[in-house]
């Protein structure tokens, strides 16, 4: 199945998934390159949602550009596997190996505004990340690495400890509470 067709019948878990699954298909469909960072105005990307065996962690890691804890993931960059884009941010990002996707459904659709920044010397203007997250499962027991250009840490915290460590108020209001909702409404 295409990315496309997993986005149309994947069913939104609030007003937000569904307007951001609208604008999503949207932009698939129109917009050129979407795949990849050319282009500048929306392009996909994919995050994990990191979960312990147990389902009592979270895995987050300290983003440089952002400051701030957050998940984990990236852009596509020409990738049409999102999942596949996931588990390969996971893997850079954390050093982690045993990772496995929970399922290989969408857990959770947004569109994330992205403020302009610096990223290797050069100005990246503000666009939008179509993104798709995955929900993910990892050995927390694995030693963590972090990624120097990315991150400045990697750890493993209790769904409360996530939501007061990261200092993005929108993410924590409007993206990993309803991450952290959904995971409680799967068990």
């Amino acid at each position: 199945m295409s990315l496309i067709e997993d986005i149309e019948n994947y069913t939104p878990w609030n007003e937000q998934e569904e307007k951001d699954k609208d604008l999503i298909l949207c932009c698939l469909r129109q917009e050129p390159d979407v795949y990849t960072r050319k282009n500048a105005l929306a392009h996909m990307t994919a995050s994990a949602w990191v979960v312990n065996p147990s389902r009592t962690k979270v895995l987050m890691a300290y983003h440089l550009i952002y400051n701030s804890w957050s998940w984990l993931g990236g852009h596509a960059d020409g990738e049409t596997d999102l999942l596949e884009t996931a588990l390969r941010e996971v893997r850079e990002e954390s050093g982690l190996t045993r990772i496995r996707p929970v399922s290989r459904d969408i857990y959770s659709l947004e569109v994330l505004t992205v403020d302009g920044h610096i990223k290797n010397g050069e100005y990246v203007s503000s666009h939008l990340h179509l993104n798709v997250t995955y929900l993910i499962e990892a050995d927390d027991e694995e030693p963590l690495h972090r990624k120097a250009d990315e991150n400045k840490d990697v750890a493993w915290f209790t769904p409360e400890e996530a939501l007061k460590a990261s200092t993005e108020p929108w993410f924590v209001e409007h993206i990993y509470r309803k991450l952290i909702a959904k995971q409680k409404a799967r068990v």
